[in-house]
């Protein structure tokens, strides 16, 4: 099956919900309007459908290969990540004093999308470099900036993130790789990192990896951990490449989804120690790594949002050509396309409601996260960083975990032959998996929404929310139309359910945190819900306005319809959840842990 990038939907959500235009406003961002963001939609498409989409099957049955510290990628995956670098795609958001196009996240996030649609492990290579960049902007010397952001930038070099090792696993106050200081400022980089994605491959001439380890003398847990460049070779003065360092992949993982992309176990210093660098202080590399763990959330978030339209055109596909059953409305005289049965008109529903749902609210999220770093007023970035950082753990959890349901139900639309490995929606179901467990399970992004973006600032943030989305509750209500009048009373019954949930979990956090924590993950789904309804309740009210103007009548028609459907659905879920979080905690906690 073909993939199609979804660039008209992308566009509507820029154009209507994200607001390119006041984007385009912004310092370094005035060449950034909607003709920019629809040519580069359009190139980054047809690289997408044309060359790296045909590559998806071939990766899931010829993965990439270990053999003798050497990774093999997939067949055609170095001639497509060169097409890829050259079109200048790795440093489409990155500054233009690196050799980037500084263009906004707004677009950069779409792309983001479509490569990930078109094939989820290739993908993966370029959105680790993507927050290796980030962490060097920040945190990075100049000299460590000029010498390694235009490589990585240009493609030549990629970027890995080196966390997790075999006793730490999410708890990184574990980690155990140590640095040795040098007389010549350098550091001797010793121990075991699993779980790096791209930590070893044939696509570029040199791997940056950043690297989490501990001086001698640092204090104990996540304060005394520090960050460090350590590349796969030296670099010279002059920037040419030198000598190998003592860096090795000693294997790569078997996996269930996500093949063709090599997860490596890496080794530092078994013959004298890594040559490592060290990102700006010791004992604040957790605060430097989460810059590019932020990045790479995020990232993670399109990705779910990119399988489940790949699953979805899948699913619509089949629907359409699959014949079996007379429909129980007598449309037909006999049997027809299984698009016509109710029940998978329900599914293809589901899945499509979810994945425009959770595209608008990433793209809301990215212009938010671009006035927060370009807008000229502090408040308004301020207000704005707040919104953003609020949103990660949403479109990271709630985007993966719903695209685990939306390749589920794209399995259960092929029958049968959705379990037949040739017909490949399975793949999508497998590899959909991973996105709810790298970086930072569903359960991290909870914890992190409960502590640090709720309970922090007492919900201040998470109700200033709740009263913009009262105000499309009042928008839909002077529309008028049935199918917003349907939309507003789901978004006010959800709305209200959110803030009854983050008043409970502001108030119990501090006295039986237990409680608060049992729900931290339905209070994620439900606020993720609520953040998607709300985001297509306000495509709703565009497309009424457009239809009734007659403009695209059957694509706006067909957002109504879909925003109708999230919320009768979907959003409706909601006060359930509420109550399971709120009035359920003891159902979490009174079992004795021996009865387990």
């Amino acid at each position: 099956m073909t993939y199609r990038a979804p660039v008209k939907d992308m566009l509507f959500c820029m154009e209507h919900l994200a607001g390119l235009e006041r984007v385009a406003q912004l310092p370094g961002f005035e060449e950034a309007g909607l003709d920019t963001a629809q040519a580069v939609l359009s190139e980054c498409a047809k690289l997408n459908e044309d060359v790296i989409a045909p590559l998806n099957r071939d990766g899931d049955q010829n993965p990439s290969a270990w053999k003798d510290g050497h990774v093999a990628t997939t067949p055609g995956f170095k001639a497509a990540f060169r097409q890829f670098v050259e079109g200048g795609w790795q440093g489409l958001q990155h500054p233009a004093e690196f050799g980037g196009q500084g263009l906004p996240k707004t677009i950069g996030a779409a792309c983001i999308e479509m490569v990930n649609g078109a094939n989820l492990s290739f993908a993966l290579c370029p959105l680790l470099t993507d927050g290796a960049i980030e962490a060097l902007l920040t945190a990075g010397s100049p000299e460590q900036q000029s010498v390694y952001l235009p490589k990585m930038i240009d493609g030549s070099w990629t970027g890995t993130m080196n966390l997790t090792e075999p006793q730490a696993g999410s708890d990184l106050a574990a980690v155990r790789t140590r640095a040795e200081p040098q007389p010549d400022g350098t550091y001797r980089i010793f121990g075991t990192k699993i779980f790096i994605t791209f930590g070893e491959h044939d696509m570029a001439d040199n791997i940056v990896h950043l690297v989490l380890a501990r001086v001698a003398g640092a204090p104990e847990g996540v304060k005394g951990i520090s960050l460090f460049i350590v590349p796969k070779y030296l670099v010279n003065g002059d920037g040419s490449l030198g000598a190998r360092n003592d860096v090795h992949c000693v294997s790569i993982e078997h996996k269930l989804g996500i093949k063709a992309s090599p997860t490596a176990v890496m080794q530092y210093g078994d013959a004298g120690g890594a040559v490592g660098m060290l990102i700006g202080e010791e004992n604040r590399g957790l605060e430097y790594m989460f810059i590019m763990m932020n990045a790479a959330r995020y990232a993670v978030g399109m990705q779910g949002v990119a399988l489940a339209e790949r699953a979805y055109q899948q699913a619509v596909q089949y629907a359409r050509d699959r014949v079996q059953s007379r429909p129980a409305d007598g449309s037909l005289p006999g049997a027809g396309p299984i698009l016509h049965h109710p029940d998978v008109r329900r599914m293809l529903m589901t899945m499509r409601a979810y994945t425009e749902g959770c595209r608008a609210m990433a793209l809301v999220a990215a212009s938010a996260y671009d006035a927060a770093h370009a807008h000229p007023d502090a408040e308004v970035r301020r207000d704005n960083q707040a919104f953003y950082e609020f949103m990660v753990p949403l479109v990271k959890g709630f985007s993966t975990e719903m695209s685990i349901d939306v390749a589920s139900l794209g399995v259960q639309v092929h029958g049968g032959m959705g379990f037949i490995e040739e017909t490949g929606a399975a793949q999508y179901y497998r590899d959909a998996k991973i996105l709810t467990i790298y970086e930072g399970t569903t359960a991290i992004q909870a914890n992190d929404l409960v502590g640090r973006k709720t309970v922090r600032d007492g919900g201040k943030v998470a109700r200033s929310i709740a009263a913009q989305i009262e105000r499309t509750e009042a928008d839909l209500a002077s529309q008028g139309g049935a199918a917003a009048a349907a939309v507003r009373m789901r978004l006010e019954a959800a709305r209200r359910a959110f803030l009854d949930v983050v008043d409970f979990v502001v108030a119990e956090a501090r006295t039986r945190p237990g409680a608060a924590y049992a729900g931290s993950v339905p209070y994620l789904m439900l606020a993720g819900n609520l953040m998607a309804g709300w985001q297509m309740a306000r495509a709703l009210l565009v497309a009424e306005d457009r239809r009734a103007r007659g403009e695209e009548p059957a694509f706006m028609a067909a957002k109504v319809a879909t925003a109708r459907f999230y919320a009768d659905h979907i959003l409706s879920k909601a006060p359930g959840v509420r109550d399971s979080i709120v009035d359920g905690s003891i159902g979490v906690t009174d079992m004795a842990l021996e009865a387990f």
